[in-house]
């Protein structure tokens, strides 16, 4: 488009910035498009004063939101069959969003013994030190819960299955005693191994729901292990809003490329989810017949611990199992079968097409007493194929018993 002659001319740099030309809108692709800003223009001054961010009626500031962070907050809020989601830079920020806009000096927080790690340290360190106590119950007794709620007691959090040890709560069982407490806290569940597939968080049946769900977007929806990125999502509108605006305060927002990374991703979620899931399974039992192993802790198998529990909810599993070795070996010769692993590497993180295995000393995961007496190691299946992953762990557990190997000594 050229200048309108009946203007007066402009200079060259003044027309780039200010072109008149604007494409039409009708632009529809397979991919959402990708809008980048953080100022964005009002038409005039009452807009600016009335347009709106929390309820996705408008766009105000690039932090608060863009076509295309409203776009994949909304598949999220679907996924997690909510009605508001709300994008973090992490999993972990996910959890810290919770815990500063619910908590403040004098409430109290009650955690699962067995919680992702950095949410206890986070409840260790800065919640303490902002006058914000913390107690743990067993999550596999919900008569410890009901124990410890009180009238301080503000917020409940879940996880199923828990960190590293992968027992599955009675997850019916503790919502219903949280939502029974007067007052009632909010109950926040860490909802990433579940991905949104295994089971329906705002719908556990009975009537019953969890108030907040959080997810780490870094795993299963990315799905490639090179994005970070997590959610909080809700169905309560007051609790969205008072969310959204702790996060605006404290400044959190995402990267649209990180963004459309996860919208590409987010189509072949359930087809990525089902195959690790069919992966970790065969692992799993193929663990359970070693004699080096001495219990494989896999929500899907039965015996393992709360596999009742997920049969009743449940219609899939992570692709994430953790086998207890047996007491004899060592922690330096546990550690040489984890490095004898060729097709599992070390890392931490999961869902992503990379096998991964980390080991574990089981008392530094808990502040309870844990029933596991050997070493602990963590897999997480990816894309691999199984029967190539069941070899690598055959060679590395020669490496555990001592007879050759890259890693033995």
């Amino acid at each position: 488009m050229t200048q309108d002659p009946r203007k007066p001319p402009r200079a060259l740099d003044t027309e780039l910035i200010h072109h008149p030309y604007l494409p039409p809108q009708d632009f529809e692709s397979v991919a959402p498009g990708v809008f980048k800003g953080s100022t964005i223009f009002f038409p005039d001054v009452a807009a600016l004063r009335a347009r709106r961010w929390i309820d996705k009626s408008g766009y105000t500031y690039g932090l608060h939101g863009t076509p295309t962070s409203f776009t994949l907050e909304e598949r999220l809020a679907t996924l997690e069959g909510g009605r508001h989601t709300l994008l973090v830079p992490s999993g972990l920020a996910a959890i810290a969003l919770v815990d500063t806009a619910l908590l403040k000096a004098g409430d109290e927080v009650l955690l699962p013994d067995n919680v992702y790690g950095p949410s206890r340290e986070f409840a260790r360190h800065e919640l303490a030190r902002w006058g914000i106590t913390h107690r743990f119950y067993d999550p596999s007794d919900a008569g410890s819960l009901g124990s410890l709620l009180s009238a301080a007691t503000r917020l409940v959090w879940l996880e199923a299955p828990g960190s590293v040890t992968m027992e599955f709560p009675d997850l019916r069982g503790l919502v219903r005693l949280a939502r029974a407490a007067a007052p009632r806290p909010v109950v926040a569940l860490d909802n990433t191994w579940g991905a949104g597939l295994a089971f329906k968080p705002f719908d556990l049946g009975e009537g019953l729901a969890v108030d907040i769900s959080v997810h780490a977007l870094t795993k299963y929806p990315s799905g490639g292990g090179d994005v970070l990125m997590g959610s909080v999502t809700t169905t309560d509108s007051k609790l969205h809003e008072q969310l959204a605006l702790s996060r605006s305060r404290q400044g959190q927002g995402v990267a649209a490329n990180d963004v459309e990374t996860l919208l590409r991703s987010l189509p072949s979620l359930p087809l990525r989810y089902a195959a690790q899931d069919a992966t970790g399974r065969q692992l799993a039992h193929w663990c359970r017949a070693r004699p080096e192993i001495t219990r494989v802790l896999h929500p899907a198998l039965e015996g393992s611990p709360g596999h009742e529990h997920w049969a009743s909810l449940c219609s899939a599993a992570a692709g994430l199992f953790t086998v207890e070795l047996d007491a004899r070996y060592t922690q330096a010769q546990v550690d040489a079968f984890v490095n004898a692993l060729r097709l599992f590497r070390i890392g931490w993180s999961w869902g992503g097409p990379v096998s991964l295995a980390v080991p574990y000393r089981a008392q530094s995961l808990r502040s309870l007493p844990v029933p596991y007496g050997g070493a602990l190691v963590r897999f997480s299946a990816g894309l691999e194929s199984a029967q190539d992953l069941i070899a690598d762990l055959e060679q590395a557990l020669q490496v555990l018993k001592g007879r050759g190997g890259r890693g033995a000594e």
